[in-house]
């Protein structure tokens, strides 16, 4: 029984781990560092120690830590109704739907609990949207990354997270990314839909071409394809608009009129607070009609109260062009870093809050140890004061709240360039 009396400041980091090591499934490669707390850009650990957070649970709190709107959205919620069932309607749930359908275009949302399960809702959508016709197959991209489910995995275009979970669900193939010919070139009978992400997170911040996305929307149109973005993590003004493509293809010729079919969004959509939805296109958007996809816990009155907090806190406080004038900024002062230090830093890529470096390689420092480059460095950045967050084996992700100030964003690249150098 835990004591009414106990607060993790009365815990010592040592204790909090065993308990991870006697109670915790160890499916997670965690770093050697125990929070206690966290306000605004920053959190806490057991020893007091303050860490600059560049990595924002993996682009999830995007108002920072312990904002005070979201607070009070649940406390107030909470106050009123937590949860009924989706045999019902909530007012929440509509004024959210119709909030994101404004900021994507016509069509209508579904409500779950994670990006995974986004994703699930599309492969189902897609599935529908081809049954008459047996198609069934999705395309992806090699080193893209759409989910830990078993169906997710299988969309995925990385080998290692598919390693001990074969046979795979059967109806994805991955093809080379940014390459309309060879899309092209993959489609089969069986194939129904494209899934792509706007900005490959996991991947190592790797964004699409322009001329791939316009490519691919003609491409399914003239297939009768549907073109399903994943923006879980690119997505929710992390990129300086609302959803990746839409910074990506607003230079372009034609880009304005750019929509995909589906769209999934979870991580920054509910601020920390667990929840996903899907968007389908007003063609599409009654194919997953009554008793074809269902969740116990999506788009609770809770849920979707903080998520509208969370939209009307970035609208007026001006986080949009925060996120992109900061993040230019921020890629800015990493190229320049990396022109001084190009024996450690190869490439700095990405846009608005959503920024990774690609390490070079063979860097002494690194060698004779079985662990990546990436991990290291974010050690080493650990040691310093800063939470970054590795993208495979040599990238770095930068992934702040939306709310950064300047001074913390100086902060964190003085304390990058400290670490680069030293590396040097």
């Amino acid at each position: 029984m835990i004591s009414s009396q106990s607060s993790a400041a009365d815990t010592d980091s040592a204790d909090v781990k065993n308990l991870f090591r006697d109670y915790v499934v160890p499916s997670y490669g965690r770093f050697d560092l125990v929070f206690s707390r966290g306000s605004g850009s920053c959190v806490w650990d057991t020893a007091g120690r303050r860490y600059l957070d560049f990595g924002a649970g993996i682009a999830v709190c995007c108002l920072g830590h312990a904002h005070p709107a979201l607070t009070d959205a649940l406390a107030g919620q909470a106050q009123k109704l937590v949860h009924v069932s989706n045999l019902y309607y909530t007012e929440p749930q509509g004024r959210l739907a119709k909030a994101l359908v404004d900021l994507i275009g016509p069509g209508k949302c579904f409500f779950c609990n994670s990006g995974a399960e986004a994703n699930e809702g599309l492969f189902k959508l897609a599935r529908k949207f081809g049954h008459e016709d047996g198609r069934y197959e999705i395309l992806t991209a090699r080193n893209s990354f759409h989910g830990r489910t078993l169906a997710g995995i299988a969309a995925t275009g990385q080998d290692k997270v598919k390693r001990g979970f074969e046979p795979m669900v059967a109806g994805f193939r991955h093809v080379p990314f940014n390459d309309v010919e060879a899309m092209r070139q993959a489609i089969s009978p069986a194939t129904i839909a494209i899934l792509i992400e706007g900005i490959q997170g996991e991947g190592g911040v790797s964004p699409v071409n322009p001329d791939y996305l316009l490519g691919l929307r003609k491409l399914c149109d003239e297939k009768k394809l549907l073109l399903l973005m994943d923006e879980v993590q690119c997505g929710h003004f992390r990129t300086g608009r609302f959803h990746s493509y839409q910074r990506i293809l607003e230079d372009t010729p034609g880009g304005a009129l750019f929509l995909s079919d589906g769209v999934s969004m979870a991580k920054s959509l509910g601020g920390g607070f667990p929840m996903g939805a899907f968007w389908v296109r007003a063609p599409y958007a009654d194919l997953l009609g009554p008793g074809t996809h269902a969740t116990t816990f999506g788009g609770t009155p809770l849920a979707c109260a903080v998520a509208l907090k969370v939209l009307e806190v970035v609208q007026s406080q001006g986080l949009v062009e925060n996120a992109r004038k900061l993040g230019d900024d921020l890629k800015t002062a990493l190229q320049a870093i990396a022109c001084r230090y190009p024996r450690v830093i190869k490439t700095v890529r990405g846009m608005g809050l959503m920024l990774g470096f690609e390490l070079a390689p063979d860097i002494p420092a690194f060698a004779n140890t079985d662990k990546s480059p990436a991990i290291l460095l974010v050690q080493r950045l650990h040691e310093a004061g800063l939470l970054v967050i590795p993208a495979g084996t040599h990238v770095a992700r930068l992934l702040p709240p939306l709310n950064l100030s300047r001074a913390e964003a100086d902060e964190g690249i003085g304390l990058i360039e400290r670490v680069v150098k030293e590396l040097a």
